[in-house]
């Protein structure tokens, strides 16, 4: 797939000059979606938000259709401004991204009501929303959090205002320009999502303390999502993983490594799902990084190699140096004075235990290798890399028992059996998306339903006819 400078810069060009045509004369401050201050895009939001529940489910049907449609139909441009601005990832993985998220993202057929039946009458629960939202969205996934959040909330009744993350203004303010818009375009209300055109850290707080705002939605690093939990309101976090992959003597070792190097790969690692480190039982390690190599895509480091990249991406402080997060491998080796092709995808190494990378969220595509003697030692190992965030865990094996064992020991919300990490989030694997993916509070991968109130109505009275 094209993407040079040249291609990159019109691509972003032609979604910029849509969005600046002329509009029709008297059109409201806001039309938009975006707004001078925090309370402006609130109240905006407190009026949509009611628009909206007074209309027919069809209706919101169509409202979901138009953004699934219009997100992809500017599909290209925005993976390109994200890659842009950003400077993180992949642009033909964020063209993957976004197509997941228009595409299995669950709409409004997601909070379909339950009834219950019996002698003493009827119970029928339906699930209300909430009302207004106040998302944060990351610096990571500017497009795909803004297209997942936006057909969830919506699809359950709500308005948001999102705030997204200073670094990445450009694309998330001109990605819900275009979702706002589509919802225009079907019928739907002005500022059902809606944002300030500044968003910067004194907004996101003035969001979370805003006292009209129902829920808070965090999608980012453990600090932020620590900060929502504390707003006492109703808060939905999703935090940092370390996501180990644990592969055992059984495992298909070749479907192993094309699996990983393609799981730890996409958007170059800035997925919180994606492989951070391999643990491997010793009988096999070496099969696995020859068959690794053997992809094509894999640069296998030597000694000297890993301890350059590790004073590279590591800071003496034991951080990781922000210079390189979501940086294409090659320009990471390339400041090691290593040179490699296009087609190289990731860096991976032998490492020993306690090496920085197999403890920290790296997100970039350096993968360390772990050797332990044996199945045991790999799930004591792995859970403890994982380090209680409940996020992402990946095995390879053929071993039923092996299986069942690792998944009960680190008790991620995500759990991969012999796939690559982004089958967990439905891309090549069954089940819905998400990009707000609640291990901290609980939820999971987020859907319309948890962007709800339950409410319950009973019947007590004889209703069944048998």
């Amino acid at each position: 797939m094209e993407t040079s400078p040249e291609v990159i810069a019109g691509l972003i060009q032609k979604v910029l000059e849509e969005l600046a045509a002329p509009t029709p004369a008297g059109k409201a401050e806001g039309a938009n979606g975006l707004y001078p201050t925090v309370n402006d895009a609130v109240e905006a939001g407190l009026v949509a938000q009611k628009k909206l529940i007074a209309m027919s489910l069809e209706r919101r049907k169509d409202i979901i259709a138009s953004i699934r449609n219009s997100v992809l139909n500017h599909n290209e441009e925005m993976s390109a401004m994200a890659i842009e601005e950003t400077h993180l990832g992949r642009y033909e993985d964020k063209v993957r991204e976004n197509i997941l998220c228009a595409t299995k993202t669950p709409g409004v057929e997601d909070i379909e009501p339950r009834a219950l039946s019996g002698d003493h009458g009827l119970m029928l629960l339906e699930y209300a929303p909430v009302g207004l939202i106040g998302s944060l969205t990351p610096i990571t996934n500017p497009t795909g959090t803004l297209i997942n959040n936006s057909i969830g909330m919506i699809s359950a009744g709500n308005a948001i205002v999102f705030n997204a993350h200073p670094s990445a203004r450009r694309t998330s303010t001109t990605m819900l320009q275009i979702i706002h818009q589509a919802i225009v375009d079907a019928g739907g209300p002005v500022g059902l999502v809606s944002s300030v055109a500044n968003p910067t850290l004194d907004t996101a707080k003035e969001v979370i303390e805003h006292p009209k705002i129902n829920m808070l939605v965090a999608t980012g690093g453990r600090p932020i999502v620590n900060i929502v939990l504390r707003s006492g309101k109703k808060a939905v976090g999703a935090g940092a993983g370390n996501p180990p992959a644990l592969v055992d003597e059984t495992a298909i070792i070749r479907k192993a490594a094309q699996c990983i190097v393609s799981g730890a790969s996409i958007n170059n690692g800035i997925f919180c799902t994606c492989e951070k480190e391999v643990i491997v039982v010793e009988e096999v390690a070496d099969s696995l990084i020859k068959n690794m190599q053997e992809t094509g895509r894999v640069y296998l480091l030597n000694p000297v190699e890993v301890e350059k990249v590790t004073k590279l991406v590591v800071t003496p402080e034991r951080k990781i140096n922000g210079k390189y997060i979501g940086k294409n491998v090659q320009v990471i080796l390339h400041d090691i004075g290593v040179e490699v092709g296009e087609e190289c995808r990731l860096a991976i190494f032998d490492a020993p235990k306690d090496h920085p990378l197999v403890w920290l969220e790296q997100m970039m595509p350096v993968l360390p290798i772990v050797r332990v003697k044996d199945f045991n030692e790999g799930v004591e190992l792995a859970v403890k890399v994982e380090q209680g965030n409940r996020h992402t865990a990946i095995m390879h094996s053929t071993h039923v028992e092996h299986m069942t064992t690792f998944a009960r020991a680190v008790q991620t919300t995500i759990f991969i059996k012999n796939g690559p990490s982004f089958a967990g989030i439905g891309l090549g694997g069954e089940g819905h998306t998400s990009f707000t993916i609640a291990g901290p509070t609980g939820e999971g991968l987020t859907s319309a339903r948890t962007f709800t109130r339950q409410r319950r109505c009973t019947l007590v009275e004889s209703f069944r006819i048998i």
